[in-house]
């Protein structure tokens, strides 16, 4: 009966690599914490990325991508979980237990599943995802030069110990064009990328870092020396790797190195899209560019993705490949979580029930111009946003406070009118917005609390005083 068994699941795995010989491959490229607006081709002119360049040229931008708020401060790790379940992370875990991943169902439907780089959910999920993998790194960040690296071996994940030589992105992408020169178009495959640039700790290799030294990019627009009110998340690791207030040369060092991570990481993708090339795979091959959201570098005197700012909860999304338009773009409102659905309907697969994302296939056709007419940001019980095309809503739970911005006016969110008269009727329909898109997804976080946080408290809680270094425009403003 043991043989009869055996030899059923080999015949239906066998038919199910015939059934996929005719389906694309997938090489899904993850960026970690960088911001849609470090990409040359998307008009950043201060910044080197040829090879992201070329993916905006040969595919379809979606200029509205969002990470959908996050769970923990490590945001990171509910964005991946919600990248691989297409779930929101209000409905799941971050390990993806009891999950169909997005690598486990194209097991299922005969690809040959591989990943590099960081997966921060655990290793069972791994596991169930990829039956290969090299150079994996399991974990949140990590010394760009010394990165703790695993391979996935017979089921197992194989700790190899730290890396001392070479650089992060230089490694994972050493393992994919490993793996993409074994292949030979018999069964197609899904790779998965996971680069930890431009994460901190910002220590780009030389030539990297002197590029942007020798010729530094601007500060953000709204750049600001410190954020001017307790959003709640401003005593938390990503905010102390600068003293308040934000110097402009400490954020415009950052800022270069930050920038020579990005260019360094897009010389590797190169590397992978030659590898690709050279196995004359590139044209039955789906490419996804993605990151798992933006991050602060000095906007609003923020360092981190604490916060639901644009710059923060944005990040890139770019598909090339068979079937979907080339040097197009959408201004259309995507999450993360859409990209699971949209490669189901990109490979004519059934997506599980439990997704919740939405597929952006009909967008590829021409047959809609969007999936949704808004977007929620809910971060853990401090912060809750909603915008639509023009304007956006900020709530702040703990302190009563709000933040009205019109985006189209103001893409920076500058301009808070939230208490201004004439905007009343405006912040009363984003706040209707935002309640009926917390009853549609079960979020029961109060917008109010009985005894907010006083504004006026400093970033640890006590009551704030002038102090001779702050700002003389946060003194005038926000004290007595």
């Amino acid at each position: 009966m043991r043989y009869l068994y055996m030899m059923i699941g080999l015949f239906f795995g066998i038919a199910n690599i015939a059934q996929a010989a005719d389906k694309p491959n997938i090489l899904f490229l993850f960026a970690d914490d960088q911001r849609t607006d470090t990409i040359g081709a998307w008009g950043n002119q201060h910044i080197q990325t040829p090879n992201i360049d070329s993916l905006v040229e040969q595919g379809f931008s979606f200029r509205n991508n969002y990470c959908f708020g996050s769970n923990s401060g490590a945001v990171c790790m509910p964005s991946r979980a919600m990248l691989h379940t297409g779930r929101m992370w209000m409905h799941s875990n971050n390990n993806m237990d009891g999950e169909v991943t997005l690598g486990e169902l194209l097991r299922e439907q005969g690809y040959e599943t591989f990943a590099t780089g960081k997966w921060h959910n655990g290793g069972k999920s791994i596991l169930r995802s990829f039956e290969h993998g090299q150079n994996v790194f399991m974990g949140g960040m990590s010394d760009h030069t010394r990165v703790p690296l695993s391979d996935i071996q017979d089921g197992q994940l194989i700790s190899r110990g730290i890396a001392k030589d070479g650089f992060s992105s230089e490694q994972f992408a050493d393992a994919a064009v490993s793996f993409l020169k074994t292949q030979r178009g018999e069964q197609p495959f899904f790779a998965y990328v996971a680069f930890t640039s431009p994460h901190d700790p910002r220590n780009p290799t030389e030539k990297y870092r002197e590029m942007y030294y020798n010729n530094r990019p601007p500060l953000p627009e709204n750049f600001q020396p410190q954020l001017d009110f307790n959003n709640g998340n401003l005593v938390i690791r990503d905010e102390m790797l600068a003293a308040w207030p934000r110097e402009k040369s400490v954020i415009s060092d950052q800022l270069c190195e930050y920038y020579g991570l990005i260019t360094h990481m897009d010389k590797q993708i190169g590397r992978i899209l030659k590898a690709l090339d050279e196995i004359g795979q590139r044209e039955n091959t789906i490419i996804v560019y993605a990151a798992d959201h933006g991050l602060g570098m000095g906007s609003h005197g923020l360092l981190g993705k604490q916060n639901v700012f644009e710059h923060s909860m944005k990040a890139p999304l770019i598909f090339v490949g068979p079937g979907i338009p080339q040097g197009k773009s959408s201004e259309a409102f995507t999450y993360l979580l859409d990209i699971y659905p949209t490669l189901c309907g990109q490979l004519e697969v059934e997506a599980p029930e439990r997704v919740e994302g939405k597929s952006l296939s009909g967008i590829f056709k021409g047959e809609q111009k969007s999936v949704r007419d808004s977007i929620f940001l809910p971060y853990q019980n401090t912060q809750r946003s909603v915008r639509d095309e023009r304007w956006k809503l900020c709530v702040y739970p703990q302190i009563n406070f709000q933040q009205l911005f019109d985006l189209k006016n103001d893409p920076h969110e500058m301009h808070n009118l939230a208490e201004i008269p004439e905007y009343a009727m405006q912040k009363s329909k984003m706040l209707e917005l935002m309640k009926t898109w917390q009853t549609e997804v079960g979020d029961e976080q109060t917008l109010t609390v009985k005894n907010p946080q006083p504004k006026t408290k400093d970033l640890t809680g006590h009551p704030r005083k002038p102090d001779v270094h702050q700002p003389k425009w946060i003194v005038e403003k926000y004290f007595d």
